[in-house]
């Protein structure tokens, strides 16, 4: 399983430093962070230079949003607040490329500045990946529907938002969120799929690993910087 941490601002600094710790990925959060599109094509390019396979969580489940990830170079999205099927199936198609799905194609990185062969679009919709994120009821509802759309590549549970919009409150670590992490991972398995987890807790992150999980993001810079500036203090 690979490790990951989100960014939430264009610290190209975290980026090194998460790397030399020893993560695998970074997560670029387009929904709840601050960053703009010049820095995310800067710091994508950046952290593939170094190793660090970058993903990003878009701020919305648009097409200009998910194809300027992938034309950045993205090794796959994350799209936050699937409603339910139809909404999947229509914003999912946005990240592959015809007859698979409905990606416009355009000049960018993806094609190493010069022209492309034939093997191409193959070629870009095995490489870039699609998790549609389960964290509404309608998502949680049809996740085995979504699971199964040939433009879903994986399901990524976000369980803050899950559990507010399952009537539990704040994300607590409960046995109930465990049941609902474990129905997404057999889900997935069951279509063939990928999934992957935000890990808000070292235990949930440890039972997403248990369950098989791609990849879990867990932390982010900001958070980081709290714990560390904590500790001087101490």
């Amino acid at each position: 399983m690979k490790q990951a941490f989100w960014l939430q601002t264009a610290n190209q600094q975290a980026c090194e430093i998460a790397r030399l710790a020893g993560y695998d990925m970074v997560v670029f959060d387009g929904e709840h962070g601050v960053l703009d599109v010049t820095a995310l094509d800067r710091l994508v390019s950046f952290c593939a230079g170094i190793g660090l396979e970058p993903y990003v969580r878009v701020g919305e489940a648009s097409r200009i949003q998910i194809q300027a990830a992938l034309d950045m170079g993205a090794a796959g999205v994350i799209l936050p607040q699937i409603e339910g099927l139809d909404h999947a199936a229509r914003v999912t198609a946005f990240s592959k490329y015809p007859p698979l799905g409905s990606r416009g194609i355009g000049y960018s990185r993806t094609m190493k500045y010069g022209s492309v062969g034939a093997d191409y679009i193959a070629a870009e919709n095995a490489k870039r990946l699609c998790y549609a994120m389960i964290e509404t009821p309608g998502a949680f509802a049809a996740m085995a529907e979504i699971a199964a759309l040939p433009c879903v590549d994986g399901l990524f549970i976000g369980p803050g938002d899950l559990s507010l919009t399952r009537g539990r409150g704040l994300f607590a670590d409960t046995a109930a969120d465990a049941a609902d992490l474990k129905l997404v991972a057999e889900t997935a398995r069951k279509a063939g799929k990928r999934f992957a987890a935000a890990g808000p807790t070292r235990n949930y992150a440890s039972q997403a690993a248990g369950l098989g999980a791609s990849f879990v993001a867990g932390g982010d810079e900001l958070t980081a910087m709290m714990v560390g500036f904590k500790s001087f203090l101490e």
